[in-house]
């Protein structure tokens, strides 16, 4: 597990921050599969720093609840991220902190890996939402991995960061014990955008990704000393954007 209580609470703004344009972009990708009528209650289901969760209540109108089992993360949230639709509570995945039945829509924004017990959290996830609520399952799927540029860098890095995720036909499966109906198609929505590789390495150099936290000090020194050099020899090179993976969960009528 990693702690978010330590170092990575620190950089984790500097080094995962979205701009409003990537906020939009993925709260238009939810609109695409919930109601059109406003409000709409949501859960951000391991809600961080609260990097989407203010962008939420300003889409559909709140109120929009940050759950997050990290106090030093949700303490960022509740200073950075305050929205008069928002609120922050402490609580797990497998243990949500709302009623049966209160939310129209959940958001597990690349949180579903960091749960401990995922039937459990799914299992929750139908619970606290209303009958034809949609939860949005934003994750890696170790079937599906994106070929990203910084994986040269560090050889064991994509070997990791496959073992996090399940396969996509175990996720739905997963997914379907609790109750909750994915749909056919993994939704790929482009959002995030293009940065130079000086761009990419002044924020990968900040470890903000739980990646760097399973890898060996000696490759993680050996890793930036080059993207470093390549960096100094061409900052201005673009580097390739990868579409991201989502499932769309919708919630059976009880």
């Amino acid at each position: 597990m990693v702690d978010y209580n330590g170092r990575l609470s620190t950089v984790y703004t500097a080094g995962r921050g979205m701009t409003a344009d990537e906020v939009k972009r993925w709260t238009d990708a939810f609109q695409a599969h919930l109601p059109g009528e406003r409000p709409l209650t949501l859960l951000d289901l391991g809600s961080g720093t609260g990097r989407l969760t203010p962008g939420l209540a300003e889409a559909f109108g709140g109120p929009v609840y940050g759950v997050e089992p990290s106090d030093r993360m949700r303490e960022i949230a509740e200073t950075t991220a305050a929205h008069p639709d928002v609120v922050y509570r402490k609580g797990s995945a497998e243990a949500i902190p709302l009623p049966e039945a209160s939310v129209d829509g959940v958001l597990m924004f690349l949180s579903f890996h960091h749960y401990r017990d995922q039937p459990k959290a799914l299992e929750e996830v139908r619970r606290v939402l209303k009958p034809g609520g949609v939860a949005f399952l934003r994750s890696q799927f170790a079937d599906l991995m994106p070929d990203l540029f910084w994986y040269d860098y560090f050889p064991s890095a994509r070997e990791v960061d496959a073992g996090m995720y399940l396969s996509l036909d175990a996720a739905k499966r997963l997914a379907r014990q609790a109750g909750l109906e994915p749909a056919d198609d993994v939704v790929w929505v482009h959002t995030e955008l293009p940065r130079t590789l000086r761009e990419s390495y002044d924020r990968l150099e900040l470890r903000a990704l739980s990646t760097f936290e399973h890898l060996p000090d000696d490759e993680i020194e050996e890793g930036f000393t080059r993207l470093a050099a390549d960096a100094d020899r061409d900052p201005d090179k673009q580097m390739p954007v990868h579409p991201a993976a989502m499932l769309a969960l919708r919630s059976h009528p009880r």
